[in-house]
C-alpha cells in the first residue's frame, strides 16, 4: 500500500520504520518545512509536506493536536478515497487549552472538525517503545491489542488490517463518538492489554474521570522528577491509576 506520514516525531517515524519493513511505500513529512527532516534518521521518503498527500491510499497524521488546524489547507487537497488516520492525545500541560474538548468534546471529533474530514482514530493507546518494540506474530499469546475507532466500517477495516500486519491485534473501539475510550485517562490507554482485556478496558472507561485520572499521572511523574521510570514502571503507573 501506499501510505503518507505527516510528522516524524517518535510515533511517526516508529509507523513509517514497521511499514517499509514489511514492504509498503512510505513518504513521511514534517509540517514545519522539509528543512526539520534534516538529520533525523528515518526509514520512508523524506518529502515536502504538499507532496506528501499525493498518491497515496492512507495518510496518517501523527502531530501535537495543537498543531493540526495548521494542516487544514494540505488536508482540503487530499483526495476524497484516502483514508486519515488520526494519532493524536490531548494533554492540556503539554498543547495550549482547548476550549471545545475541555467542555467534552470527544478529542478527534474535534481534529475530524478541524480538518473538515472524516478520521479513523488509531496508534493512539500504545506507548512508543510499544509500538516499536511490542509486536508479535498472530498466533503469539498475550498479544497486545490496539484499539481503532471511526464512522466508516471499510475505512476502519483497513486501519485494523495494517494495525494486525505491524504486530497488534485489532480491537474495533466504536464510532469516532466512542474514541474517548481509548484517550488519556482510560484504562485502555498506554496499559498493554490483550484483546480481551482491551475489549473490557474500552468498556469500564469513565467519560468524566478520565481528565482527572490523565493529570493524575502527570502529577506523579512531576512529583517524582527525580526518578528514572523504566518503561515498564509507566506501563505500570497507567494500570494502577487509570483503573482505579
Amino acid at each position: 500500500m501506499k501510505f503518507g506520514i505527516i510528522g516524524a516525531g517518535s510515533i511517526g517515524s516508529i509507523i513509517s520504520k514497521k511499514l517499509v519493513k514489511n514492504g509498503h511505500d512510505v513518504k513521511i513529512a514534517d509540517a514545519r518545512g522539509i528543512e526539520h527532516l534534516e538529520g533525523k534518521e528515518l526509514t520512508g521518503t523524506p518529502v515536502y509536506v504538499e507532496d506528501v498527500i499525493k498518491n497515496i491510499e492512507v495518510l496518517i497524521i501523527s502531530l501535537p493536536i495543537v498543531a493540526i488546524p495548521s494542516i487544514r489547507n494540505i488536508i482540503d487537497q487530499v483526495g476524497k478515497e484516502v483514508i486519515i488516520v488520526d494519532t493524536s492525545n490531548y494533554y492540556p500541560f503539554r498543547d495550549d487549552k482547548i476550549e471545545e474538548i475541555e467542555n467534552g468534546m470527544v478529542e478527534s471529533v474535534w481534529v475530524s472538525n478541524q480538518l473538515g474530514r472524516p478520521v479513523i482514530k488509531a496508534f493512539n493507546n500504545l506507548l512508543a517503545y510499544t509500538l516499536e518494540n511490542g509486536g508479535t506474530s498472530e498466533d503469539t499469546s498475550g498479544r497486545i491489542a490496539m484499539a481503532v475507532a471511526g464512522d466508516d466500517p471499510e475505512q476502519k477495516q483497513v486501519v485494523m488490517d495494517v494495525v494486525n500486519e505491524l504486530g497488534f491485534d485489532a480491537v474495533d473501539s466504536g464510532a469516532l463518538s466512542d474514541s474517548w475510550r481509548q484517550q488519556p485517562g482510560t484504562p485502555a490507554y498506554c496499559t498493554e492489554l490483550t484483546k480481551d482485556e482491551l475489549t473490557k478496558a474500552l468498556k469500564k472507561a469513565n467519560k468524566e474521570k478520565a481528565p482527572l485520572l490523565r493529570d493524575k499521572v502527570i502529577e506523579k511523574f512531576v512529583e517524582e522528577k527525580e526518578v528514572e521510570f523504566s518503561h515498564k514502571d509507566v506501563v505500570n503507573l497507567n494500570r494502577e491509576i487509570y483503573n482505579s
